[in-house]
């Protein structure tokens, strides 16, 4: 059976892959094989900081490891948060004050057009492979909802009734997500063509 590193300690994560995946692959966390080092995401795009990590785990332990990487692009601000999504209002943060930063920023703004983007990166044997997911939408002028994480509360996707990702339930949320649609194009990929 094929063993792969996800490069991530988040457990909601890895079970979420491992369900796509069925049991073909062996699909470990950065927990399962003891790797607690910070693991600095210096890039300059949500691609940089996917490779960055799966490949600093393919080269330390000679195994094959995919990493992913998201961003809100909200295109009134020439795409930012992006890449600096999760510590956009200033290195101690929480989604709180992202949240609020952003909404500020879009004041009096009409064009609030915006996307979710994950990118997954794999290094397998010297080979480098990338997977898009991506959601588009619109920014709110308020939060709404309590469910989610991050900026679930003003991201309205399009198509859903005009309801933000924090006022759906997890399960149609990771339905339509961009980790979801990537998660998904990752796996179609192993399941066509590692054996």
């Amino acid at each position: 059976m094929k063993q792969f590193v996800f490069a991530t300690h988040n457990i909601n994560k890895v079970n979420e892959i491992k369900h796509l995946a069925g049991n073909k692959f062996n699909i470990l966390s950065l927990s399962d094989i003891n790797y607690h080092d910070d693991i600095i995401e210096n890039g300059a795009t949500l691609r940089d900081n996917a490779l960055i990590k799966a490949r600093c785990i393919a080269d330390k332990f000679g195994i094959a490891c995919f990493a992913d990487d998201s961003g809100l692009e909200v295109d009134a601000l020439d795409g930012r948060p992006g890449v600096f999504s999760a510590r956009y209002a200033g290195a101690e943060c929480d989604s709180e004050k992202n949240n609020s930063k952003l909404l500020a920023e879009l004041d009096g703004q009409t064009n609030r057009s915006a996307r979710f983007v994950t990118v997954i990166a794999m290094v397998d044997a010297g080979q480098t492979h990338f997977f898009e997911g991506i959601v588009n939408g619109t920014i709110s002028t308020v939060r709404r909802g309590n469910m989610g994480f991050g900026y679930d509360p003003i991201f309205l996707p399009n198509g859903c009734n005009n309801r933000t990702f924090a006022e759906m339930g997890m399960a149609e949320k990771n339905n339509i997500s961009h980790r979801a649609i990537a998660f998904r194009k990752f796996v179609e990929y192993l399941k066509s063509n590692i054996k």
